[in-house]
């Protein structure tokens, strides 16, 4: 393994390490760490005259130190627990909506409001109904509507104020009338964060899967810079991963200049600097799995369930089960031109094993 002793005992040799964003802190762990190495190679050479209490790495026989896999398992954990990461954490947004709604039904409740007439439509056995919303092709009105509605409760249930220069308003203003600071202590509505975001939506053409990765890197930004979306900074953290959703999803992306088209008291080289600035807290890392934006779907979705966002629903009608029909095998078709492009190429195990198929049992 080499250096053992360095390389498990500092945390510094792990390129896994020093994941999260932020500003530069004093990494006082470290220092502990390697003056405990530096301590243990002193008395490396006599081991006889040093008490076992001094060095007791755990048990075992000599001075085994605790391999580097189990020192690195918090920080694993750490990474796990990041929604925008790792698909089996819960999102942010979806967990911090959860108050409101439980509040409003207890409201609900206490006070003998009726749910009224149920607006959501479901099927039988005569009849289908299906929304014109899935997971490779989102419905772009839908979607913002609830993209925007997770950046209100990021907001209003924020931990603290935390933020900043680069995104604070006042600091770096979009427009060159003057914003009363009246404005910046009130959160504001979910109508008007809707109304900003879908403007530059509609001005760029930009799709509704942007708007998903846009939330993406909304959350991995706050929780790799470890600050908090505000009054002051939302518009700012918004155009940022709007920008950088767009150029990273999108065929043909926006450039930083038709922007300033949209927005047009911001200049470029503002805008420059603060996509550069986004990057570098995201530690340029842009990667969106797949299962990552898959749960964010499905999270928005219920988000719009808990807070009557439904779906516009429709009867399956014979036209649109074709549709659904010659998409599926669309889909079908590139896979299998898939495989048979990683037969040609390869013959490795993993790929011999991917392509197995077995024939299905009818009974």
């Amino acid at each position: 393994m080499g250096n053992t002793l360095t390389c498990c005992v500092s945390p510094n040799a792990s390129p896994k390490l020093g994941r999260r964003g932020g500003p530069a802190e004093p990494d006082y762990e470290s220092e502990v760490y390697e003056a405990a190495a530096g301590d243990a190679v002193a008395v490396a050479p006599a081991p006889p005259a040093v008490e076992p209490t001094e060095l007791d790495f755990g048990a075992g026989e000599g001075h085994h130190l605790q391999h580097i896999s189990d020192r690195e398992m918090p920080e694993d954990l750490a990474l796990e627990s990041n929604p925008s990461d790792h698909p089996r954490a819960s999102t942010i947004f979806l967990s911090k909506s959860q108050t409101d709604v439980r509040e409003k039904r207890k409201s609900n409740h206490l006070n003998h409001v009726s749910p009224g007439q149920l607006s959501k439509k479901y099927s039988s056995c005569s009849t289908i109904f299906l929304d014109d919303s899935t997971v490779s092709q989102p419905n772009l009105r839908t979607t913002i509507k609830c993209v925007t509605l997770a950046i209100y409760y990021h907001i209003k249930n924020r931990d603290a104020n935390r933020s900043l220069d680069i995104f604070d308003e006042r600091s770096h203003p979009l427009t060159r009338e003057k914003v009363p600071e009246e404005y910046f202590k009130h959160d504001p509505e979910h109508k008007f964060i809707y109304r900003f975001v879908r403007t530059l939506f509609s001005a760029a053409q930009l799709t509704a899967e942007c708007a998903i990765v846009t939330l993406v890197y909304l959350e991995r930004l706050l929780t790799y810079a470890e600050i908090d979306i505000c009054p002051t900074n939302w518009k700012r953290i918004v155009l940022g991963a709007i920008l950088l959703a767009s150029k990273v999803w999108d065929d043909q992306a926006v450039w930083n200049v038709d922007h300033c088209q949209i927005l047009k008291d911001i200049t470029v080289e503002d805008m420059n600097e603060m996509e550069r600035h986004f990057r570098e807290l995201l530690q340029f890392n842009i990667n969106v799995p797949a299962s990552v934006y898959a749960k964010y779907y499905f999270d928005l979705r219920s988000l719009a369930d808990d807070n009557n966002l439904n779906f516009l629903f429709a009867p399956l009608s014979k036209e649109r089960a074709q549709n659904l029909e010659a998409i599926s095998r669309l889909r079908e078709d590139k896979y299998k031109d898939l495989c048979r492009v990683a037969v040609r190429r390869s013959f490795s195990a993993d790929n011999f094993i991917g392509i197995q198929r077995s024939n299905p049992i009818l009974s």
